[in-house]
């Protein structure tokens, strides 16, 4: 891992120095953004001490409008920042694009090349877009936070140099303090997981066979050895927990200390000759400038930054041991019976309204979503608010009262002469399932069948596997009413697992199922290559999605879970609930 590593940051070097033009652009563009900070501490310090402080009025104003248009002015270069961004992540995409067809090319002139072909697809249209959003993500954020604390720093020297003793020692120590967690957090973060992973197959294998355990007598043996697995899941918390802490220390330590000590340093600063002025302009630099930027930055680093890491091996690493088995597993199902139509689809809902009959009022009024392709989508909000309608309405089962969906640039209702099962697959809360072989139902949406090695591999990726076994395998019948809820849900979902349709709807189809058996079901379409919505049953679904649609009944927002966290109360009701029904 280490290798690939360095692999990544010298290739990411050699990327940056081979783009010294539009570097240069972006620094000169950022250089006026800097000027803005600059003057929006200054300003106000000059406001007050040459200005209303002295009885000068007009010199007030006409400084606090100096600080205003340094703000058009930001606005204008933050546009061609924009514009010269293009020039960087483009290029990033392409390469890496050109990475991705070599590889796939060179697997299918070695292998048979089905496993190659498939894993390309996912990473041409996911991945490299991920790489592409998050480089641009880091790019605007460093620049931001690197040009913000040029302007806020040379301003507070500009003011009183002071100022410099007291606000920078605890920013560069808190940051430095940040960046040295990244490492040991992304280690522990995986160690915890391999931990987990490895505790829950071992819980399924001892399920399994449980009854050869008690017939051997080695129920303390296996008791011992699940007691050091857990043990070991547990330090590996514990050490993730204790890094997380000096990352909030970190985060507190450069974000809040440099306040609190301006203000508790206040006094002393004026009686050695700082004016009010420029301890107000000060404050604004910190609190308006620079801790926001600096927020920003950690942030971004914590969670992008990570994510750009991890998709960049995965894309230009070819060294992997196993790499393409692990590909080939993942995306077989979805290959299985030659019928699934190029491509992945985009879907996109404008201006729709919907209501159960002409005099009720709209479930659903004047919705504009984008879902891009590949892309993983969770819809969240209170009971009853619509979450199920949008699904049938994405799916075709319903149409619009007003409005246009399309699904791959097709509308999504029913298509003369086509196959929806091709298209879509939409698995409700109640799951179906009919009387007939395992094997019958799982390949119910598949009409030319699949191969053996694709229905394995989606039984497995579901956790389908010890129910399969408990019946007596794929061959062996089914009956509906012996089966729990949950069986009935694990199987039509592995039926959606196995279909060609590339976008598939889960209209809360893992309700049923306990919190660890969910997360399995959502990884296994998460991996699967395709447009993947799900309305989620617990908070926990909507964290493991790109984005998220909140529906309130009025208005819909949409962003990531940390974004709606920040901008929505009745996002953060959701949560608040569903962690109280969990304590």
């Amino acid at each position: 891992m280490t290798g690939s590593r360095t692999s990544v940051r010298s290739r990411a070097r050699s990327f940056l120095r081979a783009r010294p033009r539009v570097l240069l652009l972006l620094a000169g563009w950022s250089l006026l953004e800097s000027a803005q900070t600059f003057l929006s501490g200054y300003g106000v310090a000059r406001a007050l001490d040459s200005g209303f402080l002295a009885g000068r009025t007009g010199t007030g104003l006409w400084w606090l409008a100096a600080a205003a248009g340094a703000i058009v002015i930001g606005g204008l270069a933050t546009r061609q920042v924009f514009q010269g961004l293009a020039d960087l992540v483009e290029p990033l995409r392409d390469g890496l694009v050109r990475s991705v067809v070599t590889r796939a090319l060179t697997r299918s002139l070695d292998d048979s090349g089905r496993a190659a072909d498939s894993a390309a697809v996912s990473q041409l249209t996911n991945q490299t877009e991920m790489a592409r959003d998050s480089f641009a993500g880091l790019v605007l954020v460093a620049r931001s936070f690197v040009f913000t604390a040029v302007g806020a720093l040379v301003g507070l020297a500009s003011l009183d140099t002071q100022l410099l003793l007291i606000v920078v020692p605890p920013l560069v120590g808190g940051l430095a303090l940040f960046l040295a967690t990244l490492a040991p957090m992304a280690a522990r973060q995986e160690a915890f997981l391999r931990a987990d992973e490895a505790l829950s197959a071992r819980f399924g294998t001892i399920a399994t066979g449980v009854r050869d355990v008690v017939a051997c007598g080695s129920q303390a043996a296996i008791a011992d050895d699940t007691h050091r697995m857990i043990g070991a899941e547990a330090d590996a918390a514990r050490s993730l927990a204790r890094w997380a802490a000096v990352r909030t220390l970190a985060l507190g330590i450069a974000g809040q200390l440099p306040i609190g000590l301006l203000l508790l340093c206040a006094p002393w600063l004026l009686d050695r000759g700082l004016t009010t002025g420029s301890l107000l302009g000060a404050l604004t630099y910190l609190t308006q400038a620079l801790l926001p930027a600096l927020h920003t930055l950690m942030n971004a680093l914590g969670a992008a930054g990570t994510r750009l890491l991890v998709v960049l091996r995965r894309l230009t690493d070819d060294t992997r041991p196993g790499n393409a088995s692990i590909v080939g597993r993942a995306v077989a199902p979805v290959v299985g019976g030659g019928e699934r139509p190029a491509g992945l689809p985009k879907v996109e809902v404008t201006g729709l309204t919907f209501a159960y009959g002409p005099e009720a009022a709209p479930v659903l009024r004047d919705l504009h979503l984008t879902i891009g392709a590949g892309e993983h989508w969770a819809v969240v909000g209170p009971s009853g608010i619509g979450k199920s309608t949008l699904t049938a309405l994405i799916a075709g089962v319903l149409t619009p009262d007003r409005g246009r969906i399309t699904v791959g640039g097709c509308p999504a209702g029913p298509t003369a002469g086509a196959d929806p099962s091709l298209r879509r697959v939409l698995i409700p809360q109640q799951a179906y399932v009919f009387t007939g072989t395992l094997r019958e139902n799982l390949l119910y949406l598949c009409a030319r069948g699949a191969p053996a090695e694709a229905v394995r591999a989606s039984v497995e990726a579901v956790g389908l596997g010890p129910l399969m076994r408990r019946i007596g395998g794929l061959h062996a019948p089914v009956d509906p009413a012996s089966l729990s809820q949950g069986e009935r849900q694990l199987i039509a979902l592995c039926r959606a697992h196995l279909s060609p349709a590339p976008l598939v709807l889960l209209d809360e189809a893992t309700c049923h199922l306990d919190p660890a058996a969910e997360a399995q079901v959502e990884r296994a379409f998460a991996e699967r290559p395709g447009t993947l919505i799900v309305v989620a049953h617990r908070i926990s679904s909507a964290r493991r999605a790109d984005r998220i649609l909140l529906l309130d009944g009025v208005h819909a927002a949409q962003g990531t879970h940390q974004e709606l966290l920040a901008s929505s109360a009745l996002y953060q009701d959701l949560v608040g609930r569903w962690h109280a029904s969990h304590l």
